[in-house]
């Protein structure tokens, strides 16, 4: 059966290094489906959740390279079961992706939930376009409130994606996440000081009132 992304990842010296290390039967005995060349509600979800992602490209010599890509949460796009796409902010000019990208479309993206401890992998093609090229696309990612400078736009189809297994992952937890899960134990402590102060307050009334009866 078919495995969309191992059909992609395992070439003839993977299998190699599976054999070495007597895994080589795990995979070539897969009896599932785990095509994955569609994104479902699942991923949909997951992705328009995500403040940044990891993008490997492989240069001309064959060197890869890893960038760390962020945004306001959810500026990757899903634009259809097959297309994501976001805007690349100007940042510090180097343009190492973008050139990968021009001498070799493909790319694998690493979409992680530390929290959760979960992470998506994808592999895809990747179209570069102006923001004018297509500005219904432009408008799509387009994120006015962040107000930094789109120089291009990413568009990635997809041509296959997996999920990897929780192993390994840490939790960790964003400013935002860490806000609200305190956020009712501050309420809690913001009603019980009120409380509080509600009761010094008649306790004051009575020790006054007890002053005078003296």
């Amino acid at each position: 059966m078919s495995y969309g992304f191992l059909d992609i990842a395992i070439t003839p010296s993977v299998r190699a290094a599976q054999a070495q290390m007597g895994a080589d039967h795990t995979w070539q005995d897969f009896r599932g489906h785990r095509e994955f060349d569609r994104f479902t509600d699942s991923e949909a979800a997951f992705i328009g959740e995500r403040d940044s992602f990891y993008m490997a490209t492989v240069s001309e010599t064959g060197w890869p390279y890893v960038q760390h890509r962020g945004g306001p949460r959810g500026f990757l796009k899903l634009i259809d079961a097959q297309t994501l796409a976001f805007a690349d902010y100007r940042g510090n000019r180097q343009y190492i992706s973008t050139g990968n990208v021009a001498a070799n479309d493909r790319a694998c993206l690493f979409l992680m939930d530390y929290a959760r401890r979960a992470r998506l992998k994808i592999y895809v093609h990747v179209d570069i376009l102006a923001p004018g090229d297509d500005p219904a696309l432009t408008a799509q990612v387009t994120d006015a409130a962040y107000g930094a400078k789109i120089e291009r736009i990413y568009r990635l189809r997809l041509q296959a994606f997996d999920w990897n297994c929780p192993q390994h992952i840490t939790p960790r937890y964003t400013e935002q996440e860490v806000s609200a899960a305190v956020a009712p134990l501050r309420e809690r402590l913001a009603q019980l000081e009120a409380e509080r102060q509600e009761l010094r307050a008649r306790l004051a009334v009575a020790e006054g009132d007890d002053k005078l009866r003296r």
